[in-house]
């Protein structure tokens, strides 16, 4: 039965080239420990980071947005939205910070954008174009290793070990991610989608992914 079920996934994926991804949105149509999107860098070092996406959906349960897991580190960075209303969590190399009273209602589109440095170690929410205050989550080393990064499920080992009861079930569009701290100003831009520069580890303009599962690519609706 196992067997079976790895072979039904491995016909499920579907591997795309580099890809121009603007105006379209992933579909994650319903709750499951294997459907998710694999995205792919040849980054293998990040000493700090901005991660931006949209999303939309109507669960009011616990989900993952987007994770990255290396080989030392099944949470070296994830991005998770806690069942409390308005609360959210980073992860930094399995350490991790709340982030709480955010206005995140469900069946409407966020923007959110995650920042983290490893110099000073701190880590900062932007829901909707506005700030959180900042927050300690891990400092001193960079993440590092091959990552295996993944939207719409939580990794609880490299490249697995999803949990139905944690995956997303909704809609992600505009994924980018940049090895630096988006100033304030371009944070904005982004939110506001003119004129920003776009992610140099993932680009939704320019993105390589693999999708796993029942999840499709659809033109975005506003």
């Amino acid at each position: 039965m196992e067997k079976l079920l790895v072979f039904m996934v491995m016909l499920a994926s579907c591997y795309a080239d580099t890809q121009d991804l603007s105006g379209k949105a992933f579909v994650f149509q319903s709750r499951t420990a294997t459907d998710h999107v694999k995205l792919m860098t040849p980054k293998t070092s990040l000493s700090a980071l901005t991660v931006c996406l949209r999303f939309k959906t109507d669960l009011t349960r616990n989900y993952a947005l987007f994770s990255v897991a290396t080989p030392a580190h099944t949470n070296d960075f994830l991005l998770f939205k806690n069942t409390e209303e308005g609360d959210m969590k980073v992860h930094v190399r399995d350490a991790g910070a709340d982030f709480m009273a955010l206005s995140v209602p469900p069946n409407a589109w966020h923007t959110v954008c995650t920042t983290w440095n490893s110099e000073d170690g701190t880590s900062q929410l932007w829901v909707d174009g506005k700030p959180t205050i900042k927050k300690f989550i891990y400092s001193g080393q960079p993440i590092s290793g091959k990552p295996s990064t993944v939207l719409g499920q939580d990794q609880d080992s490299y490249g697995g070990g999803f949990d139905a009861s944690q995956s997303f079930v909704g809609t992600i569009s505009r994924v980018h991610m940049w090895d630096y701290v988006l100033s304030p100003k371009e944070i904005h831009r982004y939110e506001q989608d003119t004129c920003f520069t776009p992610g140099n580890v993932f680009n939704w303009k320019a993105l390589d992914y693999e999708v796993v599962g029942n999840i499709l690519v659809e033109p975005e609706v506003m």
